[in-house]
Order: C-alpha cells, then structure tokens, then sequence
C-alpha cells in the first residue's frame, strides 16, 4: 500500500464525529444550535483532530422525530440557518482538512412532506404512487414495527381516502415507494444537490428498512430489492463525486451486511457499522472476558480492499443489544443499566460511556483505547471526547442528545438563552458542564480530552489499523484482549486488560529482529527485546499500544 491510497480511499482511515447541530452550539442565543454556531467550533474539531464531521438532519421538518421526520430533502431548517451558512460550514470544513457527510434518509418523509399531503388528497393524485397504500384492512404487523412502545403495526389507516399506508417507523413517517422510478430519480437528484453543495457522503438511515415485500403485507407486485437502490445511488454518487462514500446504517447478520458491501464486487456501501463488534465489546466488558469480542471480529467476513467498517461505542440512538441472546443481553443490562429506565425498547440502553462504566476513568479510557486500535474506522458521538453523560429523565433516544457542554457557566456554555428556551435541557448533577466540560480538559494534559487527541493522532499515524490484516495474539490471560493489524512492514500490536486486577501477560511479537523495533506508542519509547518476547504489566483496565516498524529513518510515530 502506498501512503497516497490513504487519500483516495479517505475513509478507510479516517475519524468520524457525529452531531446534531440544534445541539451543539447556539450562536444567535435563541436556545436552539445554529450553522453559524456550528461554523464558529469547526476549528475546535479540528484541533481534537477529526477528519469526518457526519451532520445529522438539518432539513426542514416538524422535529417529531429529531430531525428524522424530513418535509424538504432539499432544504435547510430555518431554526437552524441557511444554505448560505451551510455552505460556509462546508468551506470552513473543507479549509481544515475535514470531509463532511450528512444523513441521507429515503426510507420515508414526514406525513407534512408536500408530496404526502397531495397523496391523500385522493386515490388517484399524481403523487399518490410516491407512497405504498393497500385498500384492505391489513394483518397483524406488531412483529416488525420499530418502536414497539409506540406502534402496534406498519400500517396506518387514512381516513380521508379509506386506505392504509405503509410505515415502518412511526405513523408520522410514510414509507416511499421505491419501486416507483419517479421517486427514484428524486433521490438520484437530492443525492446529486448535496454532493453539488459540497457535501463528500452520506450516513445512509435504515438500509434494511429499503426492503419492501409482500412479508410486509403489501401489493405482492411492489417488491423492492434495497440492493438494487443501494447500487444505483452508488453508482450515481461515483459519476458525480468519485472521492465520495456511503456509510450505511446495517444492523444485519455478517452474511448480509456482506452483500450490501456488494460482495466481492464492492459496488454498494463503501462503510457499514459494526453493530455486531460494538454489541460484542459490551457483553466483554461486563464479563472483563475476550472471548465475545475476539469471536465477533473474527467472525468479520473479508470485505472489498475499499471497503471499510465502521467501529463505535455510541451513536445517537439507543444502544442496542439486539443481537446478542436473551441472557447475554440480561448480563449487559446488569452491568451497565440495570434499573428499567435505564433501558429503551427491551433491546437497548439510553445511557452514554463515562455513567455506565461507574464513572472509573480507567475504565473510560480503555474503553476507548480499545475502540481505536480495532480494525476499522472509529466514530465519535459529540460529547464522547469530554466524558458527557445522560439526562436519565428525558424521554427514550433524546436521553443523549444533550446539549454539548462548552464551559462551566450557565447552560454549558451552549447558549445564551434562558434554560427553559433550550431545545432540551443540559444534563444535571455530577456529569453536568459544572463538572465535565471543554473548557477545564483543554487546559488540563491529563484530562480525558488530551488523551482522546492523542488517541486520535496515533490513530491517524497508524494506517495499518484501517488497511491492516487483523489477527489475535495468542496468550494466557482470558481477560486480556491482544490482537493486531498487519500492513507491508509496521504492525499495530495493542493488548486490553478489560479486567479490574492487574496482570502480566507474556507476548511473542512475531516477525520481531535486528532490522525491526518495537515501540510503546503511548509512552514514545523503545520496548527492550531480543527476540521479540515481551513481559506486559498492565494495572486494572490497563492497556498498550506497540508498533513493530523498521529501524532507522523518520517514523511518525
């Protein structure tokens, strides 16, 4: 691999951040995060170190779903600004070295969309067909709806016309139909106007939900192959911007995740993330056992040279644990979220990182070592790289969608606005900004915000560990993680203790002789070694970076 292959496939070794902009900051001091806000923090993303900023839903839309519930897929919610200072985002972005994605969602639109409104005005209005109606009652659907607290089918009675339509999330939220050419083309072109405005990808919402079938109770002639979309788009998006990507959202078996890379071909999703590895991480920390996650990694087909996969520990969404069993989700619960209200759907936590793992920095920060030596491409939450926690009394998803803490100050620094006029409140009491906040880390070199930046570049000197061969280092201790990621001459060795006891453990580093080092990255220096035989004292929750590199020349590390 060359060093210039890093550019051409940027996303193989990138590090994403996630937000949502009506939360991050607020500039005019109206209560709700603006793009002019956002444009005046590009730099302080830039000193963390990110190099791909993902922005949730900005369009216009009733804000029922967080954004999610779109009624102009071209357009710029007002309360947040402009396509003027959009743009301005992008430039400034672009100026410091960061790519820029959006959220990219055509499963459905919100019933106030423009083209829904028409729909139901009659059965036989030109937009009727941009939606998947049936004119009998339907059968029980309870099994596949989305939010079982909130749903009890994917149909929805429209009294106006005496028809049902379809909705795999709420009932606010249609389906498209897919299987319609007219609306396909619409997506083409909204795909086409982003990437005109300057955008370099999306984060693709709800790939598995692109699927429309006769399962769902549907007109057994309106069948919809998502692989066949997801190809068009990726096709489309190469003739327009061959530097950009599709980052989907996949909560799928490995054999199907597979095939929406496009196998062997590799012409569909350029990323997926690893719902499965990041379900796996937290059945291993609740146990302090390997085993789980070095099953999940392993179990990783071998995907398209440009391909990636994307590893995370939060995103925006509960933390779902749907794919581990009943009983191995009941351990994550215990561990990390036992009371009910911790917990979202009977599947998941509504709870962040730093409250989960007891508030031990240790354990935080092995966390999070781990996450950015495993092979893929990391990405952040906002608010991630301070340690925020949850508000447990908001209501499900939005328990971590907070506002981000700037300072110490009155509402976070976030804005200027009364606290009642905030989109949704800061979070109270001991991870509040009094406590956890940008200001205090930056100035601090031991706080979790220095150690998330030099996490950060590590990770960005170490191509190995996006482009890598990734492998398990064999040694005694079960609760001890030791893999690593092999590329031309370097390799990335990195060795977890998810346990609260210390321990040694004893490594042979193959591949270790006279014309090769081996380096501790985080503590900058030389590991004495012979024959590549190395004695590893880790405290509780400890954690080692080593790079078997070439001697001599300018190594960066």
């Amino acid at each position: 691999m060359q060093v210039t292959d890093t550019s051409d496939v940027w996303w193989k070794t990138a590090v994403v951040y996630c937000l949502d902009v009506e939360t991050f900051y607020d500039l005019d001091g109206n209560g709700v995060g603006d793009l002019a806000g956002l444009a005046e923090r590009i730099d302080y993303l830039a000193e963390l170190g990110i190099t791909c900023l993902w922005l949730m839903p900005f369009y216009p839309t009733p804000d029922r779903d967080d954004g999610y519930d779109i009624v102009d897929l071209y357009g710029v919610d007002p309360r947040l600004g402009n396509h003027g200072q959009l743009v301005e985002v992008l430039r400034t972005a672009h100026d410091r070295g960061i790519n820029v994605i959006a959220d990219l969602v055509v499963n459905h639109t919100s019933d106030r969309h423009p083209w829904f409104k028409a729909a139901r005005r009659s059965t036989d209005n030109p937009f009727r067909d941009y939606y998947v109606w049936r004119d009998t009652e339907p059968p029980d659907t309870s099994g596949s709806v989305v939010f079982p607290d909130q749903e009890d089918s994917i149909w929805e009675l429209d009294e106006r016309t005496g028809e049902w339509y379809l909705h795999h999330f709420y009932k606010h939220q249609p389906d498209l139909n897919l299987a319609n050419p007219k609306v396909v083309e619409e997506i083409l072109r909204v795909v086409g106007f982003w990437l005109e405005l300057g955008f370099d990808g999306f984060r693709v919402d709800g790939i598995p939900f692109l699927k429309q079938t006769v399962d769902d109770g549907g007109d057994p002639d309106l069948v919809v192959d998502p692989h066949d979309l997801v190809r068009r788009i990726r096709a489309f998006l190469n003739r327009r911007a061959g530097h950009a990507m599709m980052l989907g959202e996949v909560n799928l078996p490995h054999a199907q995740q597979l095939e929406f890379f496009g196998g062997e071909a590799g012409n569909e999703l350029h990323m997926q993330f690893d719902f499965i590895g990041m379900q796996a991480t937290y059945l291993a920390l609740a146990r302090e056992d390997a085993a789980p996650l070095v099953e999940a990694l392993q179990a990783r087909p071998p995907i398209h040279p440009t391909c990636q996969w994307a590893t995370f520990l939060r995103n925006h969404d509960e933390l779902t644990l749907d794919k581990l069993s009943e009983d191995e989700r009941q351990e994550v619960f215990a561990a990390f979220g036992p009371d009910p209200e911790m917990q979202l759907f009977g599947r998941g936590l509504k709870r962040r990182v730093p409250p989960m793992m007891g508030g031990d920095p240790r354990r935080v920060r092995m966390a999070y070592s781990l996450l950015f030596t495993l092979p893929g491409t990391p990405t952040l939450y906002y608010g991630e790289e301070i340690g925020m926690g949850e508000d447990p009394a908001a209501e499900g998803r939005m328990a971590v969608r907070t506002p981000m803490q700037w300072t110490p100050g009155r509402n976070g620094g976030f804005s200027q606005a009364a606290p009642g006029r905030l989109v949704q409140r800061v979070v109270p009491d001991g991870y509040g900004p009094a406590h956890v906040n940008v200001a205090d880390q930056r100035r601090a070199p031991d706080s979790l915000w220095s150690f998330m930046r030099t996490l950060i570049g590590t990770y960005r000197m170490c191509p190995e560990l996006g482009w890598g061969e990734f492998s398990v280092v064999e040694q005694a201790e079960g609760r001890v993680l030791a893999h690593r990621c092999d590329l031309d001459d370097v390799a990335l060795v990195a060795v977890h203790n998810l346990g609260a006891d210390p321990v040694v453990v004893d490594l042979v580093v193959d591949g270790f002789d006279d014309t090769r080092e081996l380096v501790d990255l985080l503590h900058d220096q030389e590991v004495a070694t012979s024959d590549g035989s190395v004695e590893v004292s880790l405290e509780g929750y400890g954690f080692r970076w080593y790079r078997l590199r070439p001697r001599g020349g300018l190594h960066l590390p």
